[in-house]
């Protein structure tokens, strides 16, 4: 179902930089975080979401998560956004 989410979204916004950008706009709806990928990335997403009081959800592959986003690499992290 949260890979669902994501080929559903009208919007998204894939990678660390730009979903930490994205959450501090306040402009995120819900973050999806890949449980595989270094908790160095994971760690400071999750920490600006709940600084932020945005939802975040895990799913089970850096891989799947990219190729829910239609791009050629995996995914670490991917923000819908409003």
């Amino acid at each position: 179902m949260s890979y669902e989410k994501v080929v559903q979204a009208d919007h998204i916004i894939v990678g660390t930089k730009q979903t930490v950008k994205a959450l501090k706009k306040g402009i995120v709806k819900e973050v999806l975080i890949a449980q595989d990928a270094d908790a160095y990335v994971t760690d400071l997403i999750i920490r600006t979401a709940e600084h932020e009081n945005t939802p975040y959800i895990f799913v089970d592959s850096m891989r799947k998560l990219g190729k829910a986003c239609r791009i050629e690499v995996d995914a670490a992290t991917v923000a819908i956004i409003r």
